[in-house]
Parts: structure tokens; C-alpha cells; sequence
């Protein structure tokens, strides 16, 4: 059975970032998420640490856990910032403006 002739495939250079018109934002942003988030998921490591101890499933849940919040800690840490301003921003406008002495 012939397949014929079928065309070798060409592969570009990779994906490229999509063209944008505002550069400066895009850097920022991806900074920022670096700066927050800079470690890769850690779901090779705790497959291969399965493995090889053969521990009973609760631990290897809790050391997946214990490394998925290591993982997230930055995010975890924006958002309890985020918490704080949100409750003590308007609690010490609130305080300025009923308490002017």
C-alpha cells in the first residue's frame, strides 16, 4: 500500500510572541509574574519521588501539597497584601476623615 506523495513537513524557527502594542506593559507584566512565580510546577518531581519511596499515599499528598503551596507562595503572598490594603485602606480613610483633629 503507496501513501503517495505527501510533502515532508517544514518547521519554523518556534512560536514567536504575538505582536503587541504596548511593549512596555508586556515586559512589566511578565516581569512581575517571574519576580512572583519564578519555579516550574513541580509535578515531574513529586512522580518520581513516588516511585522511588513507594511511602503510602498520604504522604506523598501531603509532600505534593507542602510543594504545590511552595509553588504558589508568591501568589499567596500578593494576594494576603492585596487582602490588607483592601480591609485597612478604607479603615484608615475612614479614620481620617471621622477623626480629624
Amino acid at each position: 500500500m503507496e501513501l503517495g506523495n505527501i510533502p515532508q513537513p517544514t518547521y519554523g524557527p518556534g512560536l514567536e510572541a504575538p505582536g503587541s502594542n504596548m511593549p512596555g506593559l508586556m515586559a512589566m507584566a511578565q516581569g512581575f509574574l517571574q519576580l512572583v512565580q519564578p519555579n516550574p510546577l513541580p509535578v515531574g518531581s513529586t512522580i518520581r519521588a513516588e516511585e522511588s519511596s513507594g511511602a503510602p499515599v498520604l504522604g506523598c499528598l501531603s509532600f505534593f501539597l507542602s510543594q504545590l503551596l511552595h509553588y504558589e507562595l508568591g501568589f499567596l503572598v500578593c494576594a494576603a497584601i492585596g487582602v490588607l490594603f483592601i480591609i485597612f485602606v478604607p479603615l484608615v480613610g475612614c479614620c481620617f476623615c471621622c477623626c480629624r483633629c
